[in-house]
């Protein structure tokens, strides 16, 4: 059943479609790259390949949920094959020594390496590592297929056979045993090592919430709550303690086994006891006390006589000779014993997902003290040669160039090819991006030895581990002409994101260099992989593409020209000419920064790609140039610090998805306006069809409906908001390149290179699916044009500047069908054949717009236009001038209708940031660049509906106001000398946020004797060298954000200190805290700060624990699993859950294949299967997807990841709806206290947890605290969605019914006629939302006068009053789950035939009701507020 995208409309925007709009979440809030596909084909690659611990019990788990696995192949839209991978996995019977045997279930793609892994993570053999497994006394090898094996199949026996130790065999169980005594030690996860993280969700569900999980009893559950909520966590609560975010997990108590365990000082062993098999020496102190020291040999561990003082190797009596040192031990020590067993039982009993190590290191900003202990292990880590060793790789260090590109060149051509490339792509960035970090700190904390040690420290290169590492700083004033060190700052940042750019096209034959950025105690290091035979050349030589100073020499050549071509379309960078020092013309196809360099290994790299993309006039004022009126209102163009602002790809995207649907309108409007020369009716459209006057003031010819839907299908942002937006990509580019397909291009080529998930779909009607195809058509170029043809139809209209092709357009442009068939035949033959006249409309339609080309649309960027010291031909004037204004209409662009776009999302709420990251996302989706923060605040400060966007503008300005601190942090660190770090960043900390005027109290000099002291007391600070950083005071620090705010962002603060922008802009200094350190990497002791003492300083040095690095880098993407995760989405939003559900639990398995078990993509994959689990009525497999998902976002994103703090809610539901009641309040109390933390509790977010909480609370008839929840959510709803809004109408509902349960029938009235009074005027009587709560209203007035007339009853006839028998419902679980349901955008439908055909028609009378006018308000049905995987019937734009 596997159906291309081709035919599926993947992009639904917002509702005004005829689709039963589900769910609609991406996997992804990175820059996603849409990797379209020459054959999305699929089918089930099973059982889940994972590396690392844990593997087995997942693989089976994710098996299970996929079915039979072997899915056949629909039938395919451009018969492309189909791969059905076959796979039934089989069972194995293990026979380990002192074991009973047991079965596994394995697959046929597994290596014997995995039945290793899982072995060594079973309980009863995890203390195994040197081992073989054996069939009928056949050693199998390790790297073999199990398929491949011969006599092989179910039921077989394989025997675990011990094998003798060597050195490295032995020093690989000592290190395996001591990563099992650290099984449940969290400090790894604190200190950011190994790939370790938190997750703190098994403290809050008591271990797992499946079947092992203690199960509670819906009846008497009811009496055993506590519903309580500790104080901080209610409404109105002002305080925010910090110690709640890491609880105290009861499994970390450490079980001691061994108290010491540590390598010998007797090694290595000397010759003559080499020959007797000795290996190595061990020295141990059990819990008892008991010294020992063990010899490790060949034959296994043993006990010897030696002592701290004196070597005797020979064996003790009794010398327990054991193979492993798990069963000497617990011959040894019977509390190692105990323990040992006991703390494997626990560290089984763990979810996989909290032991599995992230594919990219996360590190915690706070910490508890952790006590340090003593570890051989990470000793010998820390100073061996380990630096660049894998344990796994023969040889030493790792050739990381030829790893990088070798994965590149591996075969893509169906399925199995690609994962398995996207595989290996993944794990080598993966491990290079760690191996990076780890070398940037070396060589920033002084391990590496540089490799032009003579020159000062900021001029010096250094290569630890075949990387290359440079500093961020202006050497030999390369970048003087464009801001010194401001531009070599900025300058990594640009190169990275031309890599990912470049890296994401994927071109083949063209190579760019693994690429990290690291920021590590105020320097920022560039860490790349080194072209072969570079070191030894000058560069001079041997760069023969591009320019090595900024244009003034510049080469050329053929090779590259061919390469860069293939990419000039998706990237949209135009082939341009320029002058070299001898006035000759030279042809590039990218900046001339760009290099070229052949490197001795035969491939052609590109490299310093910071100017892939073209540069932001905005703030890069030219002289003589003059911007365009909307840039020029907004006081552009400003100075910048440096000269490389670019434009982001996103908004390149975005205006070029403009420029495209005005194309089609001007060309339809001149079609017409022909037609009415012959009618001679219409011709008041004429001026707007004469190119020349539209060039000038283009968004002046926007249609009026220009606004009405914005950001059809922008991004979702972090928060998961948009989710109408079925992903599409930020990054959108093209398909591994078919260079075959350049000689013919015709119009059908044009779906084959990019499934049609890029189209402008907004419905699944006939018209549209035809109009799709069509608009894919029209893009198709003319025959000239090379390179892969990339349909401009990408999805990312998130410009305000709207299309009228939305719906049917041509109702809306009368001529537009015919301006697509003339663009279609056109671009499909040579254009001979047509008439003159249509010919000159493509013309003009296509000048006016900026294309490139005359016959076609193509628009396409220089980005050496205003480059200091590039010249251009004279040939070239008019081309230049038409690239110049082509560049200021995309600044006027992001002004007039990217910014205004955002805006509005905010107000429609379907863009939701909670915190800086999610804001920066939500930028950066709409190709918002950081540095128009302070113009998108300003913005916001005019808007009408201000009050509306508090929550954005108060985060905004914590985002402005932590950059601006970090800035400054960062060259205030520089100064820092490393023993006074910790004092230097705590008196930062407290000039930043405490309200005591911090005086730097300079460490006293732990090493200096006492009585030399008193002198030094009373040292003036700041008169050494290395204590400027003293000299710092709140009032001096203050002054400098505001001037850097003012510089920088264009922005005015009005505050003085702390404590006035806290007043002044509603902030907390708490969630400021977590901002700076997040942002900073600085990790805090977790402890109660008291920021508002006037008397002492709320940080000392004691409090700072670490600097962790901040690492950017490249994130490769699992496409074919994308693409299916797409299909999936678009299936389930035309109500096909089942095949939704299928391709969605498809797409999961590809991505395992490619990511292993963990990454944000496969975390939004779980989600949005337990949500089509619920949903279809297993609630079970929701709440174990959902379990899943929460795990994977606390340990990928952070624990107070706003990501995380939504899984939470979603898990909070799914337990509800189990019956784990109290589980649920946890959850949801938990997720309370998280966005408190990070974003306050002014937040319209947080109305809908505390709808659920209160609701919950209503559930288990806690009712004045469910009122307290309750209320506060009708107040934020009233607030930030007006008090006309039918989600208000729906809270009134909520308390109304919390008032009847209470018996308080006139404040449920009250309400209940509020909520009335709104359904009545927003969606009329006839509505049955209005009849139900009419209904309500007269069963409400009933009860009320009952209990009055009881109450007189009893007033008339004291005691002996006949007392009729009132009714005080307790409200049913299945009612509170009901609402629980609707305001998470859930509503229930019987999905039989004849109700799909009723709901067609219900969406379609919605449509036609929206077409003739009426606000979309107007129609909600009582909305959530979550507008995120959106449910059968619920339109959520509220």
């Amino acid at each position: 059943m596997v159906s291309k995208t081709d035919d599926i409309p993947a992009s639904v925007p917002n509702c005004n479609v005829n689709t039963v709009d589900l769910v609609g979440e991406t996997p992804d809030r990175k820059e996603t790259t849409k990797a379209p596909h020459k054959d999305p084909c699929g089918h089930s690659v099973d059982t889940v390949v994972m590396n690392g611990g844990g593997a087995h019990n997942l693989s089976e788990e994710e098996s299970k949920q996929d079915g039979a696995g072997d899915t056949d192949g629909g039938e395919d839209s451009n018969e492309q094959e189909v791969i059905v991978i076959q796979d039934t996995g089989f069972t194995v019977k293990i026979q380990a020594p002192g074991t009973e045997p047991f079965d596994l279930q394995v697959s046929p793609q597994e290596m014997v390496q995995e039945i290793h892994q899982v072995l060594m993570d079973r309980e009863d053999t995890c203390h195994r590592t040197c081992f073989s497994l054996q069939l009928d006394s056949n050693v199998l090898d390790n790297f073999a297929e199990l398929k491949s094996i011969e006599g092989l199949q179910e039921g077989s026996l394989l025997k675990v056979v011990e094998e003798p130790y060597t050195v490295r065999e032995a020093r690989i169980h000592v290190r395996h045993i001591r990563d099992l005594l650290k099984g449940l030690d969290p400090s790894d996860a604190y200190n950011g090592v190994d790939c370790n993280s938190l997750s703190f969700l098994s403290v809050f569900t008591d271990g797992d919430l499946g079947d092992s999980g203690k199960r509670k009893k819906k009846g008497s559950e009811l009496e055993q709550i506590d519903c309580t909520p500790p104080e901080h966590i209610l409404p109105g609560s002002k305080e925010r303690p910090l110690l709640p975010l890491q609880p105290q997990n009861k499994d970390w108590k450490p079980m001691q086994c061994l108290k010491v365990l540590t390598m010998s000082g007797w090694n290595p062993p000397p010759g003559n006891r080499k020959m007797h098999g000795d290996l190595m020496y061990l020295y141990m102190v059990t819990v008892e006390e008991r010294h020992i020291s063990i010899t490790a040999s060949t034959r296994g561990f043993y006990l010897n006589q030696s002592t701290t003082y004196t070597f005797n190797p020979k064996p003790a009596n009794p010398s327990f000779l054991s193979h492993s040192l798990v069963e000497l031990l617990s011959q040894i020590s019977p509390a190692f014993k105990k323990n040992f067993s006991a703390l494997q039982k626990k560290r089984v009993q763990r979810h996989p997902f909290e032991r599995i190590a992230t594919p990219f290191q996360v590190y915690s900003w706070t910490a508890p003290q952790v006590d340090h202990t003593m570890d051989c292990v990470r000793a010998e880590d820390a100073y061996t040669s380990r630096l660049g060793y894998e344990e796994h790789i023969p040889g030493q260090t790792r050739d990381w160039n030829e790893e990088l590109q070798t994965t590149r060149e591996l075969a893509r051509k169906n399925l199995p090819d690609r994962l398995l490339r996207e595989r290996a792509i993944f794990k080598v960035h993966s491990d290079f991006a760690a191996a990076a970090t780890r070398g940037s700190m070396a060589v920033i904390d002084g391990n590496v030895m540089a490799i032009n040690p003579g020159e000062e420290t900021r001029m010096q290169m250094f290569i630890w581990n075949n990387i290359f590492f440079s500093l961020g700083f202006d050497v030999r004033d390369h970048y003087r002409e464009l801001g010194g060190d401001a531009a070599a700052h900025a300058a990594p940042t640009n190169d990275l994101n031309g890599v990912r750019a470049y890296g994401a096209v994927d071109v083949e034959g063209l190579y760019t260099l693994g690429t990290v950025v690291v920021d590590y105690r105020g320097y920022r290091v560039t860490a790349q992989s080194i072209i072969p035979g570079i070191l030894e050349r000058e560069q001079e030589q041997s760069v023969i593409y591009g320019s090595i100073d900024f244009g003034k020499t510049v080469v050329s050549h053929g090779k590259y020209l061919e390469l860069l071509e293939r990419t000039s379309r998706p990237l949209k960078v135009q082939r341009h000419n320029v002058l070299n020092e001898k006035d000759e013309s030279m042809e590039l196809c990218s900046s001339v920064e760009c290099k070229g360099i052949i490197g001795n290994d035969g491939r052609h790299y590109i490299l310093d790609l910071l100017r892939t993309f073209p540069p932001d006039l905005n703030f890069l004022p030219v002289e003589g140039e003059e911007l365009s009126p909307e840039s020029v209102r907004q006081g552009f163009p400003r100075q910048h610090r440096h000269r490389l602002a670019c434009l982001r790809q996103e908004l390149i995207e975005a205006f070029v998805e403009h420029r495209y649907l005005l194309f089609m309108k001007m060309a339809a409007l001149q079609l017409m306006q022909q037609k009415a020369n012959k009618e001679s009716k219409l011709a008041t459209l004429t001026e707007n069809s004469i190119p020349g006057a539209a060039v000038p003031a283009l968004p002046s010819i926007e249609s009026p409906d220009a606004s009405a839907e914005s950001s059809e299908t922008s991004t979702e942002t972090l928060t998961d908001a948009n989710s109408d937006a079925v992903q599409t990509e930020t990054t959108s580019t093209s398909d591994a390149p078919q260079p075959a397909a350049t000689e013919t291009p015709t119009t059908e080529a044009a779906p084959k290179t990019e499934p049609m998930t890029e189209t402008d779909s907004s419905a699944t009607t006939t018209t549209n699916a035809s109009q799709a195809t069509s608009i894919e058509d029209i893009v198709v170029p003319t025959v000239t044009t090379n390179g892969p043809l990339v349909p401009f139809a990408t999805a990312i209209q998130n410009g305000e500047c709207e299309s009228p092709l939305e719906g049917k357009a041509e109702d809306i442009i009368p001529g537009l069908a015919q301006a697509k068939e003339l663009a279609e035949s056109l671009a499909a033959e040579d254009g001979s054949g047509i008439d003159p006249k249509s010919r000159e409309v493509v013309l003009n339609a296509c000048k006016a717009v900026g294309s490139i080309s005359n016959t076609s649309f193509d628009i396409r960027f220089n980005p050496d236009i205003f480059s200091p010291g590039v010249r251009f031909p004279e040939d070239s004037a008019d081309d230049i001038q038409k690239q110049k204004q082509l560049l200021k209409d995309a600044g006027a662009f992001m002004v007039s209708c990217q910014i205004p776009s955002l805006v509005k999302d905010c107000l429609d709420h379907s863009a939701l940031p909670m915190d800086g990251a999610t804001l920066t996302e939500a930028l950066h989706q709409r190709g918002i660049n950081v540095r128009y923060l302070g113009n998108v605040l300003a913005f916001v400060d005019q808007t009408p509906a201000k009050a509306q966007l508090e929550h954005f503008y108060r985060i905004g300005i914590s985002e402005l106001i932590t950059r601006c601190a970090k800035h400054i942090f960062k060259t205030y660190l520089q100064g820092v000398e490393l023993s006074a770090l910790s004092a230097a960043v705590s008196h930062f900390l407290n000039c930043f946020l405490s309200s005591f005027d911090a005086v730097a109290h300079l460490p006293a000099d732990e090493l200096v004797s006492r009585r030399k002291n008193r002198k030094r007391r009373n040292r003036v600070p700041g008169g050494g060298d290395n204590t400027a950083w003293a000299c710092l005071t709140p009032s001096e620090l203050w002054k400098n954000i505001v001037s850097e705010a003012q510089s920088y962002y264009h922005f005015t603060l009005h505050c003085e200190n702390a404590d006035q922008v806290v007043e002044k802009y509603g902030l907390q200094k708490i969630t400021l805290l977590r901002e700076i350190s997040i942002k900073a990497g600085i990790q805090i002791l977790i402890r109660e700060y008291n920021f508002d003492s006037r008397h002492k300083p709320a940080f000392t040095e004691e409090d700072i624990l670490n600097i962790f690095p901040v690492v950017k880098h490249v994130n490769p993407k699992a496409s074919d699993a994308f693409h299916f995760f797409q299909s999936g989405q678009a299936k389930v939003q035309q109500g096909y859950l089942k095949e939704g559900c299928e391709l969605i639990n498809e797409a999961l398995n590809l991505f395992n294949n490619v990511y292993g078990a963990m990454h944000v993509e496969i975390c939004a994959c779980l989600r949005l299967l337990a949500r089509l689990n619920y949903i279809m009525g297993d609630h079970h497999e929701a709440l174990s997807n959902q379990q899943k998902a929460v795990l994977m976002s606390e340990r990928v994103l952070g624990v107070e990841h706003p990501n995380t703090i939504q899984e939470y809610m979603h898990l909070a539901l799914y337990c509800f709806a189990n019956g784990q009641l109290s589980t649920a309040l946890k959850l949801l109390y938990r997720a309370r206290y998280l966005m408190l933390m990070v974003c306050g509790e002014d937040h319209p977010e947080m109305a809908l947890l505390d709808s659920n909480i209160g609701l919950v609370l209503h559930g288990v008839m806690e009712y004045d605290l469910s009122l307290r929840f309750l209320e506060n959510a009708l107040a934020i709803n009233s607030k930030y969605h007006g008090p006309r809004s039918l989600k208000v109408a729906l809270s009134h509902h909520l308390v109304a019914r919390v008032y009847e349960s209470k018996a308080e029938f006139r404040s449920a009235l009250q309400q209940e006629k509020e909520g009335y009074t709104i359904y009545k005027n927003q969606v009329g009587e006839a509505h049955e939302k209005t009849k139900e709560s009419s209904e309500y209203l007269k069963y409400l007035t009933q009860q009320a006068v009952a209990l009055q007339r009881t109450m007189n009853e009893i007033y008339k006839n004291g005691s002996n009053a006949s007392i009729m028998p009132l009714k005080f419902t307790a409200p049913s679980m299945a009612s509170v789950l009901e609402q629980l349901n609707i305001i998470n955008g859930i509503i229930f439908i019987p999905l039989s035939q004849k109700d799909l055909e009723n709901l067609k028609a219900e969406v379609q009378r919605r449509q036609q009701l929206q077409e003739s006018g009426k606000s979309v308000e107007d129609l909600t049905v009582d909305s959530p507020l979550e507008l995120e995987d959106k449910i059968p019937m619920d339109v959520n734009v509220d």
